[in-house]
């Protein structure tokens, strides 16, 4: 393991690690425009150049590798006049932009020019023109004068997807990053190359022009799409009046996990976010006759939550435990899957099954997986039984007129049943009580409705098909009137007689980690931003 110098500190790496690697290891930011660490080193944009004593002259940081006893220098005079000169020649064809281009906020060209560039210009020449405003794709944008070459993202499209899409075309000063003929940008992974893109060269469909970066704030969270739980953040805008349409949660953006995702989401869980603002359930409500209708229709009627419980636990105790099925889901968090067999089992003394809400779908060998909810594992390990064997059999129950009572979980029967066997189960059914997030089908047709927070209004965990346990973070405020699961299950237990005394859901986590072996020595510390392994 070599021992270099850095701007006079010393640091011990291992063998085959690169001056850049070496330099962050200390704290030092070398600028950078083609470096990605998960991507291969093309070396091209210059901009990490820096002073090697012994070395004739300046190496690239990103490929130069370490030895023993090297002295490295990466804010020197030479240096700093190097990268005033290199920002020269890389906004020589750019486009004067910056006030109409969606990158504003977060461009490394405009970070890096007030760091490092070189104010008076000496060059007064014509710019090269190219296209803008190109569409590559279902998702992304491109204006081919605001790129600088890096080749990031068909380095990208190359390594990563294997799909090969993008190339570098013409030479000099024409060189511009297109999409070969008879292509598009539409793979299952095409919103990273605007993660990685520098500059405002590629730009997402999506986001464009939908509000300005520094209007938004970001929570760490992970993706619920599917049973990787892929690390991001949710960014997200508290100030509605700056949000066209008054959506609080802008985007998903990866976040770095060498464990799980490294710096990757795909994209069908970069899109997936709009559930959280639209068409949520903002109020408790029952199913009350419409006076106003002749022929009886129903109608659902908003109430108080305090009034919503006492009727859900009065219910429950008026139809026979054995007529009870409670269906719970693989999208609930640890704390509320344990909660739920605490108060339903436990409790109220009524079976409880686990049901999938998301059909099994396409699958890759990377990232994306067919079991599209994010705590499959995380029920087995506590106790669930994950079989369909036992969906079969609450079918077959209800198609006997077994089951008059039903507790719903966030599924939407209609949807993953077909319609006429959901019927079979709801036609006898003389109690429907829904807990969820979104009006579906199911919650429409239920009798009483429990307004539950979606995962980015809540802190809990979730556990991956790696067996890893990853914290969520509560970002935002439960929308209208609805609370956290466990909130509301707590507020149930204690209306059947038996008050728990809750306050944080690190506290249901620890109950967790002390009853359940697999989770044993974990805590919310422990587990951190990055994940912990179950036992």
């Amino acid at each position: 393991m070599p021992t270099l110098t850095v701007n006079g500190k010393e640091v011990t790496v291992e063998k085959g690690s690169t001056v850049i690697q070496a330099a962050e290891k200390l704290g030092f930011d070398i600028p950078r425009y083609c470096y990605h660490p998960g991507l291969s080193i093309a070396g091209n944009c210059r901009m990490c150049l820096v002073e090697i004593e012994k070395f004739p002259k300046l190496q690239i940081a990103c490929h130069t590798q370490v030895q023993d006893g090297m002295v490295v220098k990466t804010e020197s005079d030479v240096v700093k006049k190097t990268r005033e000169h290199i920002l020269e020649f890389l906004l020589v064809n750019h486009p004067l932009d910056c006030p109409v281009c969606d990158q504003a906020g977060e461009c490394w060209l405009q970070n890096y020019y007030m760091k490092h560039g070189l104010y008076d210009s000496r060059l007064d020449e014509d710019k090269v023109k190219k296209s803008k405003a190109v569409s590559i794709g279902p998702t992304v944008m491109l204006d081919s004068e605001r790129c600088i070459l890096c080749s990031r993202c068909v380095r990208f499209t190359d390594e990563i997807t294997k799909t090969s899409e993008l190339g570098i075309f013409n030479r000099g000063d024409h060189s511009e990053i297109g999409i070969y003929p008879g292509r598009e940008l539409n793979n299952k992974y095409s919103g990273n190359v605007v993660d990685i893109c520098p500059v405002g060269a590629l730009t997402d469909k999506d986001f464009r022009f939908k509000c300005r970066v520094w209007y938004l704030k970001a929570s760490p969270s992970v993706c619920t799409g599917c049973s990787m739980g892929c690390n991001i953040e949710i960014h997200y805008q508290l100030e509605r009046k700056h949000i066209a349409g008054g959506d609080r949660v802008m985007r998903f953006k990866p976040r770095e996990n060498e464990e799980v995702n490294k710096w990757w989401i795909c994209d069908e869980g970069r899109y997936g976010y709009p559930f959280i603002d639209k068409n949520r359930i903002h109020k408790p409500c029952r199913r009350v006759p419409d006076p106003v209708s002749k022929d009886g229709q129903k109608d659902m009627s908003p109430i108080p939550w305090d009034k919503a419980l006492d009727m859900a636990a009065q219910k429950i105790k008026e139809i026979p435990k054995d007529a009870w099925a409670v269906l719970a889901s693989p999208q609930m968090t640890n704390e509320e899957l344990y909660l739920a067999k605490k108060v339903f089992g436990d409790t109220l003394g009524l079976a409880i099954s686990l049901v999938s809400p998301n059909r099994e779908g396409y699958s890759d060998d990377f990232l994306i997986k067919a079991d599209k909810n994010p705590n499959t594992r995380g029920a087995f390990e506590l106790g669930y039984n994950v079989l369909k064997t036992q969906l079969e059999e609450m079918v077959r129950k209800a198609e006997a007129g077994k089951i008059r009572g039903l507790y719903v979980f966030g599924q939407d029967l209609y949807e993953f049943l077909k319609p006429e066997t959901a019927e079979k189960i709801f036609g006898p059914c003389e109690l429907l009580i829904f807990q969820g997030t979104n009006w579906n089908p199911t919650a429409a047709r239920a009798s009483l409705v429990l307004p539950s927070a979606v995962f980015a209004e809540q802190d809990g965990t979730f556990t991956n098909f790696q067996r890893r346990v990853q914290r969520i973070f509560k970002a935002l405020e439960p929308m209208g009137e609805s609370k956290p699961g466990w909130e509301i299950l707590a507020g149930l237990s204690e209306r059947a007689g038996r008050k728990l005394s809750y306050k944080e859901t690190h506290e249901i986590f620890d109950e967790i980690a002390a009853a359940v072996p697999v989770f044993q020595g974990l805590t919310y510390t422990k587990i951190g931003k990055k994940g912990a392994v179950l036992a």
